[in-house]
């Protein structure tokens, strides 16, 4: 069974840092992507990071140069770095898994995600 826990959530100051992880038990895949997703009140979910199992990441437009994703396989945990915090980063995110490639999700969206963390919730203030 595919479990995905998420930590490191809580609240920064606008500018801040937080690192996220996701720690992820039986998923054995070889081939997947997996990622972070966003979503904040009254809004939809939405990408904010991917990375495949070759390392290859992808980033949505409004975290690049700010966000950067990350995994350590022997430690099947997934990382979110997340600089220069924006309250409107302020969300609950998500991770998330794919026996799929990358570009798919982002063409289709979080529909197109397996498995789902229950989330950790990031706060920024002004």
């Amino acid at each position: 069974q595919v479990q995905l826990v998420e930590s490191g959530g809580g609240s920064a100051q606008s500018g801040g840092s937080l690192r996220l992880s996701c720690a992820a038990s039986g998923y054995t895949y070889s081939n997947y992507c997996m990622g972070w997703f966003r979503q904040a009140p009254g809004k939809d979910r939405e990408g904010v990071a991917t990375i495949d199992n070759n390392g290859s990441t992808t980033y949505g437009d409004s975290v690049k140069g700010r966000f950067t994703i990350s995994q350590d396989k022997a430690k099947n945990t997934l990382y979110l770095q997340m600089n220069n915090l924006k309250p409107e980063d302020t969300a609950m995110y998500y991770c998330a898994a794919a026996n799929r490639l990358c570009w798919y999700v982002w063409w289709r969206g979080a529909n197109a995600m397996d498995y789902w963390g229950k989330g950790t919730l990031v706060t920024i203030s002004s």
